[in-house]
């Protein structure tokens, strides 16, 4: 038997949703465009640092990081594992990496209030984009991790019940 891997980073996400007229739902994600490179989709988030207390605060943060945003009805929804290697010049050791992804609605955003890096020192663009929150509407773009895309392709009807009034 192998000893596990380390778990050496973890990142908090949000599945963003954001009720509009009557109830229909639109998925507030992040357009990733790198020079050379396809675009990509992902959701607002990012790692969890030392001076986070927990990981829902990470969460709390990293969304007015990046969208100028606060969040409500924050629930558990999806975790993935997945092998990081680190980027030349990172600190972090080759192991494993935790993404905690969280449903929850949107409160408030103003994208003037962005700040960090990816907006003081962008590695590319990143463009806030509404998806409608159907099957349909999730693969017309490509969602990272794949992993992701995939489940929330499968469970719009069960991610939008963890969101429902009852639930509390």
């Amino acid at each position: 038997m192998t000893p596990a891997q380390p778990v050496v980073k973890r990142t908090a996400r949000a599945i963003l949703l954001d009720f509009v007229d009557g109830g229909r739902a639109e998925m507030i994600v992040i357009k990733r465009t790198k020079p050379g490179q396809p675009p990509y989709w992902i959701t607002p988030g990012g790692g969890v640092e030392p001076s986070d207390p927990t990981v829902l605060a990470a969460l709390h943060r990293e969304v007015h990081e990046e969208l100028g945003a606060k969040i409500t009805d924050v629930v558990p929804a999806f975790v993935d594992t997945v092998p990081h290697t680190p980027e030349p010049g990172e600190a972090t050791p080759p192991g494993l990496k935790v993404q905690h992804f969280f449903a929850c609605r949107l409160a408030s955003m103003d994208p003037a209030l962005r700040h960090g890096p990816e907006v003081d020192q962008p590695r590319g663009t990143y463009e806030i984009v509404r998806l409608p929150f159907t099957p349909e509407g999730l693969a017309s773009v490509d969602v990272v991790p794949a992993s992701l895309g995939s489940y929330l392709r499968l469970n719009v009807p069960g991610i939008r019940a963890l969101l429902a009034p009852d639930l509390a």
